[in-house]
């Protein structure tokens, strides 16, 4: 009865103290959370040591009273139970090691297959024994004795956990924290187990297994597992309190795109965002519509894809974007920043309403510059100017001012720390060729400093480039009464019937010119026109992390089916033609920029699988080539390069030169 004691304690014990772990964790887990997977694991582990001290204390309960012959048959039965709960009190701990370790490797591999073949001899050996007695027999008397089989199988498990032991210690070694301390604990509980192996080996009537498995549950449950629970706490106590500067935290599964909320605010649940938890990529993408203000969808979409947020985030900590979202029925603005888990398994989401910062940012940034004197800014003005530059000729920082009337109601636009430098740069973008050297030469402060020395003011004419066309304007110079600024005006003197008659015809076209072809249902030459003016402002802007190609492509043959088949036939041929590109590039929009042209703005997924969709495009012009029916597409395409191109039209012309060479093969 006192060895019975001794393991039904122990059960006790383990089930007092694990029974959390059973209710929190259980035995099966859905996904691949591989975190709740090591506590699914340990449980196991603890399972089998609950076992194992249940057997033991039955077997202790009826040897008492081995005499008994009806007795033996379950004393038999418990000593077999009793080898195979020890094995898999092994097997499962081993398991639960490598489950912790969260590596995967050469040595990792060897341990499992070690186990796992100790295991099997151990089994082999229960099975033969009724046989030959290879691990133990009772005598005449229904005594335990012990055979041969026993002690290979206790000193292969001593041998297991030494190297156990060892192989902890080196992990130990390696790190650092309270996580060098945890792995100390499990080679702790490995030496533990086979000292205790040894004790039963020695004094087999003895329960000293018992002792050492309760002894390292303990350990492990005092200095991992209570370890463990505190610094989650620690951890979820942080986030919580850095979540209140969030209007929402996700945290997201890459591979299967789950995810759990962490924070949303009262006014984020405003938001009719979607929240099944199922799939953030998609449901993020669906709540576009429903969330975003109208004018930021398109741009919002671009970020809601997979493969293009992991790109974003290629040799990068972190990355952020920002647009508006829809608020009490108020656009506001949100900045969301992405970021990998230490793990690179999980993205961190966080969504912060900026809307107020921004604001105040702006009215701080007004008020600053509006406590400039305009007094010295208005003694200089001498007519009404389109733009005012207020110069420091010391530092070259500048105010730029858009000009109401010329008596100082003045609003200002942009500031900067060097307005020689940023005119320099500019003038390339805006200035027509031909005058860019004079306006380089003009906009010196050298230069300007010795004009002005003997003169009012000094002027120079020039053409600048609005919307591909010249236009000319004049830029007048002159310094403050006190010579500490200069005053720069930038005059439109194109005659004012011109610009009348110019605003008038910009408005008429406007309406006129519908966004979609009549002839194919695609977009025409003008939406076109005005997605490249969107993607060259947000190149022109720095947001080179939006990648983008072009395909352009030409009809073959058009002229000779409308002189051989007529007109409607060649309409048709128009038409299959835009249908061929929209039925292959699903996801990118289509143009017909000509009477027989096409270009494709490739993007998201198109332009993630850009040369896949080329060569299917290709081979069914060549197939429809070779059976001599369907339309035949000269095809040419070009990605832009953020490390050269500065303008969308160099993606055209590549793609453009490209197609003219698919065209020339196709006629050869």
């Amino acid at each position: 009865m006192i060895y019975a004691m001794v393991p039904g304690s122990a059960l006790v014990i383990n089930l007092i103290i694990n029974w959390e772990l059973f209710k929190k964790y259980g035995f099966s887990i859905k996904g691949n959370d591989e975190k709740k997977w090591v506590h699914v694991r340990y449980n196991y582990f603890v399972l089998a040591a609950c076992g194992y001290f249940l057997v033991d204390m039955t077997w202790g309960i009826l040897y008492e009273h081995k005499e008994v012959q009806a007795f033996f048959p379950f004393i038999y039965f418990l000593t077999v139970l009793y080898f195979l709960f020890m094995l898999l009190t092994m097997l499962t701990w081993t398991r639960y090691i490598v489950a912790y370790l969260d590596r995967k490797g050469l040595r990792n591999d060897i341990l499992l297959y070690g186990v796992w073949s100790m295991f099997t001899i151990g089994l082999v050996f229960l099975s033969l024994n009724p046989f030959h007695h290879l691990m133990f027999f009772y005598n005449e008397a229904h005594e335990y004795v012990g055979e041969k089989g026993k002690n290979i199988t206790f000193f292969l498990q001593i041998a297991f956990y030494t190297v156990v032991s060892i192989y902890m210690l080196y992990v130990a070694h390696k790190s650092t924290g309270r996580q060098k301390i945890r792995y100390k604990t499990v080679a702790v509980t490995s030496v533990v187990l086979g000292i205790s192996l040894t004790l039963q080996i020695l004094f087999a009537l003895h329960p000293s297994y018992a002792l050492g498995l309760i002894f390292g549950i303990c350990l492990v449950h005092s200095f991992v597992q209570s370890s463990e629970k505190k610094e989650k706490e620690i951890h979820d106590h942080i986030a919580s309190t850095m979540a209140k500067d969030y209007e929402a935290i996700f945290y997201i599964d890459i591979e299967s795109g789950e995810y759990l909320t962490f924070a949303k605010s009262e006014k984020y649940m405003t938001i009719n965002a979607t929240a099944l938890e199922k799939d953030f990529f998609q449901e993020a993408y669906d709540s576009i519509d429903e969330c975003v203000f109208p004018d930021d969808k398109e741009y919002a979409k671009v970020f809601y894809n997979k493969e293009t947020m992991l790109r974003n985030l290629e040799g990068k900590r972190s990355f952020s974007f920002k647009y508006r979202v829809m608020v009490n029925e108020k656009p506001r603005f949100f900045l969301f920043t992405v970021m990998h888990d230490t793990s690179s398994k999980h993205l961190i989401f966080y969504e912060k309403d900026i809307d107020d910062e921004l604001n105040a940012e702006k009215i701080n940034k007004e008020n600053q510059k509006k406590t400039i004197t305009f007094g010295q800014i208005a003694e200089s003005l001498a007519s009404n100017y389109d733009a005012i530059y207020y110069v420091d000729i010391a530092n070259s920082s500048y105010v730029n001012y858009m000009v109401s009337n010329i008596f100082g109601e003045l609003e200002i636009t942009k500031s900067g720390d060097d307005f020689f430098k940023e005119s320099i740069e500019n003038i390339p973008k805006i200035i027509h060729h031909q005058d860019r050297d004079a306006v380089c030469d003009f906009l010196n402060k050298d230069n300007l400093i010795s004009l002005l020395d003997n003169q009012k003011d000094t002027t120079i004419d020039y053409r600048i480039i609005v919307n591909g066309k010249p236009r000319f304007t004049r830029m007048v110079v002159r310094k403050t009464s006190d010579s500490t600024h200069f005053i720069v005006g930038v005059e439109d003197v194109d005659a004012e019937v011109k610009k009348q008659m110019q605003q008038l015809r910009a408005l008429k076209t406007e309406k006129e010119l519908a966004r979609r072809d009549e002839l194919t249902g695609v977009k025409n030459k003008t939406a076109y026109k005005e997605l490249e003016e969107s993607a060259q402002g947000n190149i022109d802007h720095g947001m080179d992390y939006l990648n983008f190609g072009l395909v352009v492509c030409d009809t073959n043959n058009l002229k000779q089916i409308n002189d051989t088949l007529g007109h409607a036939a060649g309409d048709e041929y128009i038409r299959a033609s835009a249908r061929l590109l929209c039925d292959i590039f699903v996801h990118s929009p289509v143009f017909r920029v000509g009477g027989d042209e096409f270009v494709v703005f490739l993007r998201g997924n198109d332009y993630t699988q850009r040369h896949e969709l080329m060569n299917q495009l290709r081979s069914q012009v060549l197939e429809n080539k070779k059976i001599g029916a369907g339309v035949i597409l000269a095809a040419g395409m070009s990605e832009y390069k953020p490390e050269s191109d500065c303008f969308v039209s160099d993606v055209f012309e590549r793609a453009d030169k490209e197609m003219y060479e698919d065209k020339q093969r196709l006629k050869a």
